[in-house]
């Protein structure tokens, strides 16, 4: 399994975590991941919290995705993980309004979704705990 398709699948399973813990309903549209009971977007998004490099890991966001969440007043939720034999524990999670979050530095993320991206270290989401 490659590297990308093992985080797309800990993503889904952090994606239905948050379903649960959050009371949302899962609704994979192209820019966001699920709705609040009122219908509220949210992207859901999860990180690593460290890599097996050592190095933290980064939620990545992108820019016209998150225009089309910050026009709909919308959330996100925040899932740090670590991986636990075939799942994942979430560590900590954050739910933060659309117009919460830190400074967002855009850049070219190849032709991935055509679209920016910006990275947020999870660092920056996360409390200091010790895990």
């Amino acid at each position: 399994m490659s590297r990308s398709h093992k985080a797309n699948h800990y993503g889904t399973l952090v994606e239905r975590k948050a379903a649960e813990r959050y009371n949302l309903e899962l609704d994979r549209c192209s820019w966001h991941d699920a709705k609040r009971p009122d219908g509220t977007p949210v992207e859901i998004k999860s990180a690593m919290h460290q890599h097996s490099n050592g190095q933290p890991g980064t939620f990545k966001l992108y820019d016209s995705y998150h225009e089309e969440l910050r026009s709909a007043d919308g959330w996100y939720v925040f899932g740090i993980y670590r991986i636990r034999g075939r799942g994942v524990e979430v560590l900590q999670w954050e739910m933060r309004h659309s117009s919460r979050i830190p400074p967002l530095n855009w850049h070219g993320g190849g032709n991935h979704r055509n679209a920016l991206q910006s990275k947020i270290q999870v660092g920056e989401i996360a409390n200091s705990v010790n895990y």
